[in-house]
Order: C-alpha cells, then sequence, then structure tokens
C-alpha cells in the first residue's frame, strides 16, 4: 500500500476543506500508482472536487503532473508530498464545441429568412447570398459531425467560463456580424453592389464554390488524420505524416483560412474580412505554439521544411 500527504496549494480549497489528508492506495506500489489514482481518492472523500477539477503538483512546483504519470516516475516518495489546486467549475470540450458552433447554424437561417426583422422588408436574394448561405450551414454542420464522431481530444475539460469567449467569437463574429452583413439588401440581387458585377457571374461564384469546396473537403481529411495519430483514450502524440502535412504542421488551419478567405474574397463583406483577419491571426498563434512543441518533442526526426501553417511561408 502506498501513502502520501496531500495539502491544498495556495489558498484553501472549498470544496476540500479537510485538506491536508493522507491518501492511501491499498494495493499498489509506486510503480504502478497513478496521479489518476490519487485524484480518485481524493473525489472519493470529497465528491464535489472531482476529478476534472484537480491540478496535481509536486510540492512547490507549479508543473501540472499528468493523470497516466506514476507516482515514481514524478518523483513521489513512500510519505511523500502532493499538492493540489482548484481548477473551478469544468465543461467537457465537445460540449463547448457543440454550443460555439451551434450559434451560426441557428442565425444564418434566422436573418436569411425573415429580412423584415432585421432590414424593415423585404430582400430579394442573390445567387452570391443563396450560396453563402450554404457555406455556412455546410461548414457548421461539417464541425458538429466532426466534434462528435471525429475529434479526439487531449484533455477532457476546460474552464466553464470559456464557454461564453469561445460562443461569442462564433455567434457574434461568424454568425450576427457576417450574417447581417451579407444577407443585407446590400447584397441582394436589385442592388447596385451586386447586379451587373462580377459579384453576380455564375462562374465567378461557382469558381468560388469550387475553391471552398476543395478547402471543406481537405479540413475533413486532415482532421481525419489526425484522429488515427491518436488511439481512443490515448494522450500518445506521433508526428503527423500525409495529406497536407508533408508542407505544414497544421494543414487543417490552412484550409480553415482558405474556405473564409473565399467568402470573404466573393464578398467583400467587411464584416466577413474582419473575422477572417481576427481567426486567421488566432489559428496562426496556435499553430507556431505547436509546432514549437512538435519540433522541441521530436527533436531531429521532425521534418526541417515543414512550415506551421502556410506552406513555404511560415
Amino acid at each position: 500500500m502506498v501513502s502520501i500527504n496531500v495539502t491544498a496549494a495556495g489558498k484553501p480549497i472549498a470544496l476540500a476543506r479537510g485538506l491536508p489528508m493522507v491518501v492511501e492506495l491499498p494495493g499498489k506500489e509506486l510503480e504502478n500508482a497513478t496521479i489518476a489514482d490519487v485524484k480518485s481518492a481524493i473525489a472519493k472523500k470529497y465528491p464535489r472536487f472531482y476529478l476534472d477539477r484537480q491540478k496535481i503538483t509536486l510540492k512547490d512546483s507549479k508543473n501540472i503532473l499528468a493523470d497516466d504519470v506514476t507516482l515514481k516516475v514524478a518523483g513521489v516518495v513512500e510519505g511523500g508530498e502532493l499538492s493540489v489546486k482548484d481548477l473551478g467549475p469544468q465543461m467537457s470540450w465537445k460540449t463547448v464545441f457543440l454550443v460555439e458552433y451551434a450559434g451560426p447554424l441557428f442565425i444564418h437561417p434566422a436573418i436569411y429568412y425573415f429580412p423584415k426583422i432585421f432590414y424593415g422588408g423585404h430582400v430579394q436574394h442573390s445567387m452570391l447570398q443563396r450560396y453563402v448561405l450554404a457555406f455556412v450551414m455546410l461548414h457548421f454542420a461539417k464541425r458538429e459531425l466532426e466534434t462528435l464522431f471525429v475529434h479526439r481530444f487531449s484533455h477532457a475539460t476546460m474552464p466553464f467560463m470559456n464557454i461564453f469567449k469561445n460562443s461569442a467569437h462564433y455567434h457574434l463574429g461568424s454568425g450576427l456580424a457576417l450574417a447581417y452583413s451579407i444577407y443585407s439588401p446590400m447584397y441582394g440581387a436589385t442592388s447596385p453592389y451586386i447586379r451587373g458585377t462580377v459579384r453576380n457571374n455564375p462562374l465567378y461564384i461557382q469558381a468560388g464554390a469550387a475553391i471552398w469546396l476543395f478547402s471543406e473537403i481537405s479540413n475533413l481529411i486532415t482532421h481525419i488524420n489526425l484522429r488515427t495519430l491518436r488511439p481512443a483514450g490515448s494522450r500518445k502524440r506521433a508526428i503527423p505524416q500525409g495529406y497536407g502535412f508533408n508542407l505544414v504542421s497544421f494543414p487543417n488551419y490552412f484550409f480553415e483560412f482558405l474556405g473564409w478567405l473565399v467568402i470573404a474574397a466573393l464578398t467583400g463583406s467587411y464584416a466577413a474580412w474582419i473575422f477572417l483577419v481576427i481567426s486567421t491571426y488566432q489559428m496562426y498563434v496556435w499553430a507556431i505554439k505547436k509546432h514549437r512543441a512538435y519540433r522541441k518533442e521530436f527533436g531531429s526526426d521532425y521534418p526541417r521544411d515543414r512550415k506551421a501553417m502556410f506552406p513555404f511561408i511560415a
């Protein structure tokens, strides 16, 4: 049996007022007892302090210990001490993704089909508006299905408050602002901005649609490839290979950028361009951070010429 002392890191934890405590793990040794076992023992005594709220570290350290790390590997000895911190209310990544992607699926049809409510009159929709509605609906329907059946998350949960921040990006940016701009009378069939211009040319719109479809299918392929890298229930990491990955570490971000670039270029909407800039900047920040992590983890085995997000550029 292993015995470990567990203390609160920093201020007392409201959900675990009895800390410090001694965690006993019957039938376990330092070689096979894991951080997850310690978390389970804490949660058993304090049920409201569930596993995903707990951050376990060595005493006087800020580095989180992963659930599958054994006590021996972590450097804990018999009778040693671990610290636990309350991460606050948590929500599953899957739930957050489903909620944030659902917003545009409701907002776009509402503004498109009920123009009198939003613009005070009827809008004779142009071919461009019909295509953009189809682009948005198919894109976010794909994202919902990927969340349910494709994505495997390295972490089970995120802080509860993140759902509001993440949802605002999609509900307001690619939802309300984009829909209100593009389905307005300015983009209607009788508008001088559309009538007699390239924006009403079927060949121009369909060429854009072909590029958009390519980007969406490519994005899906890269997500499926990423899924195969991580077995279910595992945090295993491997060097991504295959479609798109020979050029960049995160082709899924590049193809996402390309799809929104098509909408911005076809429409010329300020809302579309602003959303494109903000989302591309965020994806590039993520790509650079993860790209560096790949290089650090895999060292010389990681392809030297592979860029982070944009082929041959960066």
